[in-house]
């Protein structure tokens, strides 16, 4: 055996590891399972990730380095024979507006390249055709495509006059510096009502201006009016759409752009055509049209664009992202199609011997596509790469030429190796992984009887084709269908919109801050200083580390950031406080011989066994039922991954009734154990007398709904319809959708 053909880690103790050494093959697919919290990304994020990342980064000067994001060293006691890295997470690919699909794969580069080539008539080089450059915008919305304009109906109440508050926006309202100096300032009657305006004072009052206003103090500078539409336009509008706060938001309404009805482009750049199609038209198909016409251009200069063009569009197609178009702006992209889009951008790399790891490459993947994902991972090992892989979904799993199962619980019940090997091997492993790979949930037989509809009637948002859809009051209805089938748009544009007072408990980060922990978001540190403040009769906000009991040398962080100019920051331990992020004296007051950094650092399970206070136990029980068992009371929020930010939101509910509440992909992140721990709790709710709402892929989630609602039959404009709306069963025995098809499979004893 080759020691040069593994990456060799000797004794990892980074967060709950347990002193693990470890060989990894090289060229080989390995994936990394077991529950979560039990330490899988301790091994591939925090060790071997990082250590290559900052070791790569040591080759470059100080001055490079400086400028670089700095990692620290992993406790390991050694990291041998590693590769430069390429990480390929779950993050969103966000950008501004101006950011699409099309541009971030540098598949519309191309297409600017093939119209400046053969496109007719003739009118420039290739940045002509791009909606950043001034030559190619549209003048009008500057290459954006559509028009922020203030909603009328929504800034001003016609029935009462300016005295009485008739501008709703708050800045504009009555005592505000503008409503003084320019609105009753002597050119409307302040005790008129606006609904008895004459159309002339109306049009002054929304979009008037270089009139001289008469101020109440001569000393003044004259002042000249400007109409309410205006200055609302001027003050708050010029901005990227994403930067106006939440208060502007309500009283704007967006729109295509009329001059260039949203393709961004100017009129010259829409009238050079290939075979009758301008670029936008190009870009607005989906990729797996696009293709096919694409091929249909025979002209023999443009053929090595054409082939370099059709390489990409097949890579997103052979990816399942058939559905998408080159306009579709990147910060509409679902984190699983981040995912993907940045796999192909891999593709096409020429490099070699790199080591490419992927956080669960399968989330948002219906069971249909996963099949893609893996003949992507087996291409970019047999170029020559090691691919590393944390995965739950089990046909990932099976493709692994090698399997480190991490457990054998969460926390510190976790952070060994329990079983290493071959994927065979893992089904007949003695471990929770194992045990889950052998044991088949069955369909459920009896379902509840819903109490009544929510209905959405004749939705056509997007791809959805006049769907209407009932969805069952009281019972546990699962949204399903392949990816770009309608799901989402159906349940977070249509359903939600008409039915606002549910509640949307989603993957979205919960804190950013390192102050943030499970505790003060759960609100039980309240509790818990007050606990601590009456047993030994002190302020209690001697018991916060953001307030009277931080740490003075590193203000409550329970660390110190030293910057050492030309090489990597360093954070360290705050040597006054040990990490604790307390003053020394606050951690002589006890609580049954605890002090208040013991309690932080205890888990959620050693926190129920100690605490008696109903308050803190109540939500302890609550993070408990959720599969939080593992979690400190003191970890910090922006450390928590997605998943495990949902089943905190989820903690929150459990004891709530009569509620409707919509949950998107909660399985995202889970252990197959923790997959059935999930549907006791959506059972539960149910129970409770909540109506509960889950889009999903997952099959075992599918088998214990009450109701399925399959979208399809396929992604884009081929989805849009309701494939199924029924129980389980009928789904299986009636139904030969796609998904209907992979259930069926997955049924035990078929």
């Amino acid at each position: 055996m080759d020691p040069n053909q593994y990456i060799k880690l000797v004794g990892l103790k980074e967060n709950n590891l347990k002193n693990i050494t470890l060989s990894i093959p090289k060229k080989k697919i390995t994936v990394f399972t077991g529950v979560s919290g039990s330490g899988k990304s301790s091994i591939v994020f925090d060790t071997i990730s990082k250590e290559a990342q900052r070791q790569l980064n040591q080759t470059f000067t100080a001055y490079i380095q400086n400028r670089l994001p700095t990692y620290s060293q992993p406790d390991a006691l050694s990291i041998e024979n590693l590769s430069p890295a390429v990480v390929i997470d779950q993050k969103r690919l966000g950008g501004n507006v101006r950011s699409t699909l099309g541009t971030v794969t540098d598949t519309y580069s191309l297409l600017r390249l093939l119209f400046s080539r053969i496109g007719q008539p003739f009118i420039g080089e290739s940045d002509v055709f791009s909606f950043n450059n001034p030559k190619g915008m549209c003048p009008r919305c500057q290459g954006i495509g559509r028009r922020v304009e203030p909603d009328i109906e929504k800034l001003f109440d016609k029935t009462k006059s300016l005295n009485e508050g008739a501008i709703l926006f708050s800045t504009f309202s009555v005592g505000t510096w503008y409503w003084q100096k320019h609105l009753i300032s002597g050119l409307f009657d302040p005790d008129k009502k606006l609904m008895d305006y004459t159309e002339t004072e109306w049009q002054m009052l929304l979009y008037g201006k270089d009139k001289k206003i008469v101020l109440p103090l001569k000393n003044e500078p004259v002042k000249y009016f400007e109409g309410v539409i205006d200055r609302f336009r001027r003050m708050f509008l010029e901005k990227e759409i994403h930067q106006l706060s939440n208060n502007v938001k309500k009283f704007i309404t967006i729109t295509h752009c009329t001059a260039c009805n949203g393709t961004r482009l100017s009129h010259e750049v829409l009238n050079c055509k290939i075979n009758g199609y301008n670029i936008a038209q190009f870009a607005a198909m989906e990729i797996g049209e696009l293709l096919k016409v694409i091929e249909a251009i025979k002209d023999p200069i443009a053929k090595p664009i054409i082939s370099n063009l059709s390489i990409r569009l097949h890579h997103l197609v052979d990816m399942g992202l058939y559905y998408l178009s080159l306009n579709r702006e990147t910060s509409t992209l679902s984190g699983g199609e981040s995912q993907r889009v940045k796999m192909i951008r891999h593709l096409n790399s020429s490099l070699t011997d790199m080591m490419y790891i992927f956080d669960e490459p399968s989330t948002g993947l219906h069971p249909r596509d996963v099949h893609r994902l893996n003949r992507m991972l087996e291409r970019l090992r047999d170029k020559g790469n090691t691919v590393i892989v944390v995965e739950h979904d089990k046909d990932v799993i099976q493709i692994a030429d090698h399997v480190v199962d991490i457990g054998p619980g969460a926390g510190e019940s976790g952070g060994e190796i329990v079983y290493e090997g071959d994927f065979p091997g893992l089904c007949d492993a003695d471990t929770l992984t194992g045990k889950y790979m052998r044991d088949t949930l069955s369909l459920k037989k009896e379902t509840r009887k819903s109490t009544g509809y929510l209905s959405v009637v004749g939705a056509s948002k997007h791809n959805l084709k006049h769907v209407t859809a009932h969805i069952p009051c009281g019972v546990l209805t699962v949204i399903t269908g392949v990816a770009g089938s309608g799901k989402s748009t159906l349940i977070f544009d249509v359903f939600l919109e008409q039915h606002p007072d549910s509640i949307v408990i989603d993957q979205k980060s919960v804190s950013t801050s390192t102050r943030s922990t499970p505790a003060t978001y759960t609100g039980m540190m309240e509790a818990i200083r007050d606990a601590f403040a009456s047993a030994n009769k002190v302020s209690k906000s001697l018991f916060s580390f953001n307030s009277e009991g931080a740490c003075p040398d590193c203000q409550g962080n329970g660390f110190i950031t030293t910057d050492l100019a030309f090489l990597e920051s360093i954070r360290t331990t705050c040597e006054t406080c040990h990490g604790k992020r307390f003053k020394e004296e606050v951690l002589q007051y006890k609580l049954n011989g605890k002090s208040i950094s013991d309690v932080l650092d205890m888990t959620v399970l050693e926190a129920l066994s100690f605490f008696r206070e109903k308050e803190v136990v109540s939500i302890l029980q609550a993070l408990s039922e959720v599969g939080l068992d593992y979690m400190t009371l003191g970890q910090p929020l922006n450390t928590l991954s997605g998943g495990e930010c949902q089943r905190l939101k989820l903690a929150g509910e459990l004891h709530r009734s009569g509620n409707i509440y919509v949950l998107d992909e909660p399985t995202t992140g889970l252990h197959m154990s923790d997959v059935r721990h999930l549907i006791s709790i959506l059972n539960r709710l149910v129970d409770n007398g909540s109506t509960v709402i889950v889009i999903e892929h997952h099959l075992d989630v599918m088998k214990q709904a009450d109701w399925i609602i399959d979208l399809g039959p396929d992604g884009g404009k081929h989805g849009g319809e309701i494939m199924f709306a029924g129980t389980p069963q009928d789904l299986v025995t009636r139904c030969n959708s796609i998904t209907a098809q992979y259930l069926r499979n997955e049924i035990p004893g078929d």
